[in-house]
């Protein structure tokens, strides 16, 4: 199945849903950063919670980056979501992997640790702007539902779910992000926590096959619409020019050291793992470029 988003609206108008696939694209940032299964979980979901807020909040040509900060054994997350519902992260530590939970599952709390969430976007304008809330959680859904509450005060729930297989493979990967609308009345929302209460586990779900229009029902009702159904992926605009740009901007000294020491330059993406070779060359045309 290809990865793709939904957005859909209650019967009432006054609920809105997101709900991804992501399987494909967790997988293939797996495969990229050779992930081990808890730094998996906290960068699929991290990835898959950028998209929803992407979705839910971003026009053209805008994006959003997000930082989980904690101290836990993974370290820092960075992932950044585009307004064409394109992706990438990394994690600082990706071979980590931790004794299961009692219930089995992978412990992302003690993963992640405590620290801050930071959401920055870009929305083209002279600034970027900035929401920072503390971790509450570690579960990253719960810690997006808090930061939507307290940073932009829009009643939400978030669910995320990541299923890594015994071989670090990924096995299911999906989410939703649910937002009320002015009109919501609390007993359509009570209603709808009921709903999402009574949900399977969301991994356990999609491996049985559910597909995110059959969650848009369960959490909306089968009357619910489905708006708009778009494809998500996995991608990098790093090139070798964005890396030659970024060494116009180191000191000359820097560049000579590259050049009579180094002879070369090798630059490496945080984010897909590309690697660009700069000649002695090319340094020095750099570096000429950059005195002139």
């Amino acid at each position: 199945m290809n990865d793709y988003l939904i957005k859909a609206i209650d019967a009432s108008k006054n609920l809105r849903l997101l709900v991804i696939n992501g399987k494909n694209l967790v997988a293939e940032a797996q495969q990229r950063h050779d992930t081990w299964s808890a730094s998996s979980a906290v960068l699929g979901r991290t990835l898959l919670g950028g998209l929803l807020l992407a979705g839910a909040e971003l026009k053209d040509q805008q994006e959003l980056t997000v930082r989980l900060l904690g101290n836990g054994p993974v370290g820092a997350t960075v992932v950044t979501a585009k307004s064409d519902l394109t992706v990438k992260g990394f994690v600082q530590n990706n071979h980590i992997a931790l004794p299961a939970r009692a219930d089995g599952h992978i412990d992302v709390k003690k993963a992640v640790g405590q620290g801050w969430l930071q959401v920055t976007k870009d929305l083209g304008l002279k600034q970027p702007y900035t929401g920072e809330v503390q971790i509450v959680s570690g579960e990253i859904a719960e810690d997006l539902t808090y930061y939507l509450a307290k940073s932009e005060q829009i009643p939400s729930a978030v669910g995320l779910s990541v299923f890594v297989n015994p071989n670090n493979t990924i096995g299911e990967a999906s989410g939703f992000l649910l937002q009320a609308l002015p009109g919501a009345t609390d007993e359509l929302l009570q209603k709808t926590e009921e709903r999402i209460k009574a949900l399977p586990p969301l991994s356990e779900a999609f491996l049985d096959g559910m597909t995110p229009e059959d969650l848009a029902k369960k959490i909306l009702g089968d009357d619910c619409k489905i708006l708009e159904k778009d494809p998500v992926k996995y991608e990098c605009d790093c090139s070798k020019e964005k890396y030659a740009k970024m060494l116009e901007t180191l000191k000359a000294s820097e560049l000579s050291e590259m050049i009579n020491e180094d002879h070369g330059a090798e630059l490496v993406c945080n984010f897909c793992g590309d690697k660009y070779q700069f000649s002695e060359a090319e340094l020095q045309e750099i570096l000429a470029k950059k005195q002139k």
